[in-house]
């Protein structure tokens, strides 16, 4: 059986994706595949791989160990996408992106979730050789597609009013996120109910913070945010959700967008360039608020246009299944220890 340390406190920080990509890989470790790996975590013991998901000191000084085997790295973020994500002062922040890319060369391989980050790294001076791309992927049992009569129940229990049309964003408040085109498209659009899942999860370090506070404090009547919601319960609001939009300028492969697509919500994004290599013609496409504004007026008066996007997420979904990411992550484990991963 093939030891594997998995290194993380992604958990520690509530709503944030990096900790719901690892918690997935973990449970689908343990249920498909705990007949060929045996699974560690944090533990600072002998084995044949170690995977690093959080960039921790105590983690980067474990790699120096001989104990450590095949050293793994799981690339969530570079320093340019941690540009309006956290409000970190100089000199502080060029010594800590410097961190992150000493970390990232301490390892012998290199698991990125989205193919455009391979060059970024290599331009690091991160060997090609040593990354590979295997995407994010959610559970369908957690994420389910809810029937018409289910999904009324739930917009039922969480409040909704039956007859408007509502629309989801999710994750933490943050500039990063667009979070403020979000807001505004609430103002402008009085009749429809916004609502926002998620909140400060690095409290007064988030980017844009005092602006940010200043409106969840204080939202238009039309504008919700929940604060931070446990994905078990984030499935209710997906499936309660008419829309889901995720405005961001900078994502990776966000977690929220897989969910979304999971329970067959309509999904409108800004428009990335990484997304195209991931998930192109599953979404709604917009480059600005003016058009998110405008398309979000083209769904509410086009049934035949709401269906289409529902049966794409879905196919979205069936592309990212977690059947597809088992027999990935054990093909990819086992190619470490025979020499096809170097």
């Amino acid at each position: 059986m093939i030891k594997i340390n998995m290194f993380s406190s992604a958990s520690k920080v509530k709503g944030q994706g990096v900790g719901s990509a690892y918690e997935e890989l973990i449970r689908l470790l343990d249920e498909h595949l705990n007949t060929e790996f045996e699974v560690n975590i944090n533990q600072f013991t002998k084995s044949d791989i170690s995977h690093y998901h959080t960039i921790d000191p105590n983690f980067y000084l474990s790699t120096f160990s001989k104990k450590r085997g095949v050293k793994v790295g799981y690339v969530h973020f570079l320093p340019e996408t941690i540009e309006g994500s956290l409000n970190i002062p100089q000199p502080f922040r060029g010594i800590f992106y410097k961190y992150i890319i000493s970390f990232y060369k301490r390892m012998d391989q290199i698991v990125v979730v989205n193919p455009t980050f391979i060059p970024k790294l290599v331009e690091y001076n991160i060997p090609e050789k040593k990354i590979t791309y295997i995407p994010n992927f959610v559970r369908k049992d957690e994420f389910p597609h809810l029937s018409l009569e289910k999904r009324e129940k739930v917009r039922k229990q969480l409040g909704i009013s039956a007859e408007r049309f509502m629309v989801l964003g999710t994750g933490q408040v943050q500039e990063r996120k667009g979070v403020k085109d979000f807001i505004k498209l609430a103002e402008n659009n009085p009749n429809t109910d916004f609502i926002w899942a998620g909140g400060f999860s690095f409290g007064r370090l988030t980017d844009g913070y005092a602006d940010l506070k200043k409106v969840v404090d204080n939202p238009p009547t039309n504008l919700t945010f929940t604060g931070i919601v446990d994905r078990q319960k984030l499935s209710d609001y997906y499936n309660a959700a008419d829309l889901f939009l995720l405005p961001s300028f900078n994502e990776l492969f966000p977690m929220s967008v897989l969910e979304a697509f999971s329970c067959g919500t309509p999904v409108m994004l800004r428009d990335l360039d990484l997304y195209h290599s991931i998930i192109d013609g599953y979404y709604i496409k917009t480059t600005s608020y003016e058009e998110m504004n405008s398309k979000l007026h083209e769904l509410q008066g086009s049934s035949s246009m709401m269906k289409k996007y529902r049966t794409l997420s879905l196919a979205a979904s069936d592309r990212y299944s977690e059947e597809s990411l088992t027999k990935i992550w054990q093909k990819y484990y086992k190619a470490l220890l025979t020499g096809q991963g170097d």
